[in-house]
This record gives C-alpha cells, structure tokens and sequence, in this order.
C-alpha cells in the first residue's frame, strides 16, 4: 500500500508540469501516513526547512501512541519540472504509547520512547493554488521499552498542506 501511495505521489507530481511557483514561507496541513498527523512546515531559506508534527496511531483496541517531532530539511529543486523539490534530513520525535487491557487491570502500562529519524522526500508545489503535496519516508530509530523500540521502517506519508506564504 505504501509503494502504492508513493508511485501515486510521483506520478502526481510528474503531471502537473505547468510552471510551479517552487518556493513559499510556511505551510500548514495534514500528513496522511503513520501515524496521522498536523504539521507545520516553515522555511529558513530557499533550502533549508523546518518542520513539527503531532500524530496520533491507535494500534488496537488496547493500544495506542501520541508524538510529537521535528525534522531539518534540505530542499533541492528537480529542474525539469517546475515547483517539484526533492529533500533529504533528520531530526527527533518523542512517542507516548499506552497499553489499557480492557480486561486485567494488572496488564496496562505505558511508557515514553524516544525516536532519532531520517527523512527523504518529494515536494510539489501547485502553481495557482496555495497548495502543496509531498511525499516521504521516515526511518527511525526508536530508543525505549517494550515492542516498539529498534530500528522502525515503516513510517512516511503522503502529505497535502496550505501555503501561509
């Protein structure tokens, strides 16, 4: 499904060849991927970018986790389509999960971990519209307790946001 999402961005991105206004200040929107999350993403410069998140996951009737993270980006423009920008970089994220058996009350628990993540990716930014997509794929190395921790492929997204200029 992943893969899915992915070739659907870059085919997206690919589309859409009209001429792109590639740069824009701050932008706010959804992240749809894991865990789904709200972000905000604001420009340093015309490479370098921050962005914070807040998502939510529920694994399961009886588990969940909360995070909140940030990443620095380099953004580096695809000449042959304009407004379409690859970006590559790093950052942290903090993950509260719970466990809550519903029937043994001896069985919740919950802890903090602590994530150290990787990121590559793609951005396009419509030319008209004050809107951009991106997609992306977070490794992360997550430090803690339980299940949860160790090297963690499986998080990205496909991302839509509005520009705030």
């Amino acid at each position: 499904m992943k893969k899915l999402l992915f070739a659907l961005a870059v085919v997206i991105c690919c589309v859409f060849t009209a001429q792109g206004q590639s740069t824009y200040k701050t932008s706010v929107g959804l992240r749809f991927g894991y865990p789904l999350s709200v972000s905000l993403k604001h420009f340093l410069n015309e490479k370098n970018a921050l962005e914070g998140f807040i998502g939510y996951r529920r694994w399961s009737v009886y588990a969940s986790d909360f995070r909140v993270g940030g990443l620095f980006l380099v953004h580096n423009p695809i000449t042959s389509v304009e407004g379409l920008q690859w970006y590559y970089g790093g950052g942290a994220t903090a993950i509260f999960w719970n466990y809550d058996d519903l029937f043994y009350a001896n069985d919740d628990y919950g802890s903090l971990n602590v994530g150290i993540m990787g990121a590559i990716g793609l951005d396009y930014k419509f030319a008209d519209l004050p809107l951009y997509l991106s997609v992306d794929w977070v490794p992360t190395f997550v430090i803690g307790r339980g299940a949860y921790d160790g090297f963690r492929a499986d998080a990205g997204a496909l991302s839509a946001r509005y520009t705030l200029k």
